[in-house]
């Protein structure tokens, strides 16, 4: 029986090998996955058979995948495992590449992924496609956004307190959650550097704080790792945002040595918060 690693190492090189046909053997007959920043609303599919059809239909012969940078996360929970990883991706339209980022977190049961929440670049996706417009029509097309009931406030972790102190607004105290040398990247955020002090933290913290942003905590679930010094959470925020209601998913990957923030990749919904304020071309256009 294949570990979850394996199971995602066979996952991950037939997607680069385009081996569409095969990728559903994978998973298990009533299979979850879940793509909690898909465009322009989350997705939810159920059942091998599914599966079988997006990867031969909405994947075969439009993308090509190379990839690069994998980094698997094992969890106290023998059956999951957080990978994070790049892919130089091509669209077989347009012939262009692009690279994006990825994480997922896989359940795994007797060889088989009985629970997947993929979270991939839609924007990077988009723009190698062309397909910019089709995002916008998208998001001028969606529905009204599902929330979910609040997360009470919590701070066994420091991902929580920060998390929290984001929503309640305490923007001048969380740079003290990080080192004083860190290393912060946001991967889905384009044109975003590496925050690496705590004093670039503070400038970007109070970017936040400018823009006032009522937010609430949902959905918070976290993931220890074999390696302690690794916690990966995933939450979404939900309630306003300019001035408009958003609900917007997110994923960080955290190192965290001495009860403080020394690395952390922070996979926002920046596309989300785009499309709800009609600003997508100018977050596009910062790709090019």
């Amino acid at each position: 029986m294949n570990s979850p690693r394996e199971v995602f190492a066979a996952l991950s090189d037939g997607l680069t090998e385009g081996r569409w046909e095969e990728l559903s053997a994978l998973y298990a007959e009533d299979t979850v996955v879940e793509h909690p920043q898909a465009v322009p609303r989350p997705t939810r599919i159920t059942g091998r058979a599914t599966v079988h059809e997006r990867f031969t239909g909405a994947l075969a012969g439009t993308m090509r995948f190379k990839r690069r940078n994998v980094v698997v996360h094992e969890t106290t929970d023998p059956e999951v495992i957080v990978a994070e990883y790049d892919y130089d991706a091509e669209s077989v339209q347009t012939g262009r590449t692009i690279p994006t980022a990825n994480i997922q977190v896989l359940r795994v049961r007797d060889g088989l992924i009985v629970h997947s929440r993929d979270y991939h670049d839609y924007l990077r996706f988009a723009v190698v496609r062309d397909g910019v417009d089709h995002l916008v029509k998208a998001y001028e097309q969606a529905p009204p956004r599902e929330l979910s009931p609040v997360t009470p406030e919590s701070a066994d972790t420091v991902f929580e307190r920060l998390v929290h102190g984001v929503a309640a607004g305490r923007w001048d105290e969380l740079p003290e959650l990080y080192a004083e040398e860190t290393h912060v990247t946001h991967p889905f955020l384009p044109g975003s550097g590496v925050v690496r002090t705590r004093d670039e933290l503070r400038a970007h913290f109070a970017a936040g704080k400018a823009l006032n942003p009522g937010f609430a905590v949902t959905d918070l679930v976290t993931y220890q790792g074999t390696d302690p010094e690794v916690l990966i959470g995933e939450f979404a925020y939900q309630g306003e945002y300019g001035g408009r209601p958003v609900r917007v998913a997110n994923i960080f990957a955290m190192r965290i040595s001495g009860g403080l923030i020394v690395e952390s990749r922070d996979y926002g919904d920046h596309l989300a918060i785009a499309g709800e304020l009609g600003k997508i071309p100018e977050l596009a256009a910062k790709l090019s």
